[in-house]
This record gives structure tokens, sequence and C-alpha cells, in this order.
């Protein structure tokens, strides 16, 4: 039974894992790489995973094994969708709750129409600076490294797809979106530009990620579960 296992898992095969709060996506590929070396005593076993998410975020990761990690690249590339919550009147230097807030903005003038009408201004291709607290990397360094040790630094823009941004809910400075986008969307920035359009500040204060093409979060597992699954097999 063991060898079966060691086989299907360096052949390839794609797992569907919700990652947890607090965690990260390299923690995430890290505790599984461990527990299948493990548990299927391998030695070595190439894992990938096909999308980060930040700490602070939830929901579906693909992870992929063995041979499978040659489609990565692949899967990378396919549309992602989130459900999450945007603060409305004020802003941090991060986008998110990683950092404390640092402004506040009034909202008395912003109506749900105006909220709504907001939201479809992003539809289609638009340009996006990537938050200084992120993963991009200048110069050989991640733009978050110099971000924290308060070094200003220009971040190149890009051109992203945003295929559907839906507002579900808005209950006081609270709003409830759906959005479907493209590889390398950042919807912490789409956050800051929301408060902007609005005359406003605004900040992304929870997000988990529900789909990775076809690939949905309700079919995924926590890491925990993964490895008393495995666990239970030996």
């Amino acid at each position: 039974m063991k060898k079966f296992y060691q086989d299907e898992f360096l052949n390839g095969k794609l797992l569907l894992i919700d990652k947890p709060l607090g965690w990260t996506s390299f923690d995430v590929v890290n505790y599984l790489r461990l527990e299948i070396r493990k548990s299927l005593d391998v030695k070595k076993i190439k894992i990938g995973h096909a999308g980060t998410l930040d700490p602070l975020a939830t929901g579906l990761m693909l992870i992929c094994t063995g041979k499978l990690t040659k489609k990565i690249s692949f899967l990378q590339d396919l549309e992602k969708e989130y459900i999450g919550r945007f603060f409305l009147g004020a802003t941090t230097p991060s986008f998110d709750k990683e950092t404390n807030i640092d402004k506040t903005y009034p909202t008395n003038h912003i109506t749900e129409d105006m909220i709504k009408k907001v939201a479809k201004s992003f539809l289609g291709e638009i340009e996006q600076t990537p938050p200084k607290f992120s993963a991009v990397k200048i110069k050989g360094r991640r733009a978050y490294d110099y971000a924290r040790q308060g070094e200003e630094v220009k971040i190149k823009s890009k051109i992203v797809n945003i295929a559907a941004f839906d507002i579900t809910d808005i209950t006081e400075n609270i709003i409830t979106f759906r959005i479907r986008c493209s590889k390398g969307t950042y919807v912490r920035a789409i956050a800051e530009d929301l408060g902007k359009k609005l005359n406003s500040g605004a900040y992304l204060s929870e997000l988990r990620r529900t789909a990775i093409g076809e690939y949905l979060v309700c079919n995924a597992i926590l890491p925990e579960e993964f490895v008393k699954t495995i666990r239970k097999e030996f």
C-alpha cells in the first residue's frame, strides 16, 4: 500500500488545500512536504503551489507534487475568485490589517449607489500598482523588505483584468464583495484605489480565495486534515 502512495505522489498529485489564517504559503508547502516525506518514507519529493496567499488571507491553494509540478505555471495563469471585506474610512500602509491604520477619512458623503458605481469602474483591464508591502522584486529584493525598513522605492504598475466585481453587502463601514480577477491582481490594491475613487480611504480587512479556475475551496481540506488522512493509511 505504501508503495502505491509513493508512486502516486512522485508521479504527480494535485492537492486542494484550504489555507488557514496566519499561515504563509511557504508554511503550507513545507508542512505538507515534511509530512509526505515522513509518512511515505521518501527522501526527496518536489512540491510547489500555484499561487501565493498572504498570511492574513485564507482559502484555496493548489499544491502540486512530483512530476505534476511541471504544470504549476499553467495553473498559476487560471482566473482567481475571492470574497472578502473592505473597511471604509481609513487606510493602512500595507492596504490590509498587517499594519496599523495611518489615516482616517470622512464617509458621510458616500452612498450605496456610489460604491456600486465605483466597483463597476474596475471591470476589464486596469492598470494597478502593487502595494509596497508586497513580494514584488525590486533590484533583487522584495518590496516589503524596503517598506519594513522605511525605504521608498518605485514599483512599476501592471495591467490586470477584473472579470467580475460584485458588492454583496454594505453595513456601516464594512463593504462585502466578490471578485474574479487575473493572475497577479492585488485585491489589497483594489481596496486602496476604491477608497481614493470614493474621495475617502479603504483597506482590506478580510480575504478568502474561493476558486482557481474550476477548482473550488469547498472541495479543499485544511493542512491538518490532510495529515490525519495520510496518517490513517499507515
